[in-house]
C-alpha cells in the first residue's frame, strides 16, 4: 500500500527484455533505500515494482506482461522521469490516500492551462472509468495523489500547485500525454460488495466498469 504523496522523482536507466517481459533499472534520486530489502515494494509511476536487485543508486523490478498491458510503462525509456513512493508503513503518515498501486486504466491528458500560479490538467480517463471519479473525490494520476476539481463525462480536471509540479514529473506534461490511474480503491470494493451473493458465480463482472444499470436492475439495486 502506498499515499499517493511522491518521495523522490527517479529515472529509467535501462529496460531489458527478459523471457517475454521486461527487467527495469531504476535509478532512485534522494530516495532513501537504507531500509529497502529486497521483495520490498515500490511504487514507480503509480505502479507497484517488486525490488529484485539493490545496486546501491536504485533498484531492479521485473514488470510482467500483464503489467506492461495494462498500463503506460510501455512508453518509458531509458533517461524517462519517474514518480516513486516506498511502500507505506504503520508509522506513516497518511498525507494523501490509499493506494494500491494496481493500475486500473490509462489516461491521456488533454489540455494543460496556466492559473495563476498553479497549472490545471484535463484528462480523459477510460469511459469505462467514469462513474469512480467524482468531484472533490482522490484519483492517483502516476502514483501521485490528487483532488479531483470537476468532472464532465469521462474527462476530469486537476489544479496542480507549485510544490507537486516541483516534487513529481507532473511539470513535464503535455497534451497527448499517457498517464496511469488508479480510482478511489474504496470505490472499487464497493462495486465488488454490490454483487452479492453473485460474486460466487463463475462469469460474474470482475473488472472495473462491468458492472452496468441492467445488471443493478435486474438484481434488485434499482426500482423502476
Amino acid at each position: 500500500m502506498f499515499t499517493g504523496i511522491i518521495e523522490s522523482i527517479g529515472s529509467i536507466r535501462a529496460l531489458t527484455p527478459k523471457g517475454g517481459d521486461v527487467r527495469v533499472y531504476v535509478e532512485t534520486g534522494k530516495l532513501d533505500l537504507s531500509d529497502v530489502k529486497l521483495g520490498d515494494s515500490i511504487a514507480v509511476n503509480g505502479v507497484c515494482l517488486t525490488a529484485v536487485e539493490l545496486p546501491g543508486n536504485g533498484f531492479l523490478a521485473d514488470v510482467s506482461r500483464e503489467t506492461l498491458d495494462c498500463t503506460a510503462m510501455n512508453d518509458l525509456k531509458s533517461g524517462s522521469p519517474v514518480n516513486l513512493e516506498k511502500a507505506l508503513t504503520p508509522t506513516t503518515r497518511l498525507g494523501g490516500h490509499l493506494v494500491s498501486g494496481h493500475v486500473d486504466g490509462v489516461g491521456e491528458v488533454v489540455s494543460r492551462t496556466d492559473n495563476a500560479r498553479a497549472v490545471e490538467f484535463r484528462i480523459r480517463a477510460p469511459k469505462e472509468l467514469a462513474k469512480y471519479i467524482a468531484h472533490k473525490g482522490s484519483i492517483t494520476v502516476d502514483g501521485t495523489s490528487l483532488t479531483v476539481n470537476a468532472v464532465d463525462g469521462a474527462e476530469f480536471l486537476l489544479t496542480i500547485i507549485p510544490h507537486t509540479l516541483s516534487e513529481t514529473i507532473m511539470a513535464s506534461y503535455r497534451p497527448g500525454r499517457r498517464v496511469n490511474l488508479e480510482v478511489d480503491l474504496l470505490a472499487r470494493y464497493l462495486e465488488r460488495l454490490l454483487l452479492g451473493d453473485k460474486a460466487a458465480e463463475p462469469g460474474s463482472p470482475q473488472k472495473p466498469g462491468n458492472i452496468t444499470e441492467s445488471f443493478l436492475a435486474a438484481n434488485g439495486y434499482l426500482k423502476s
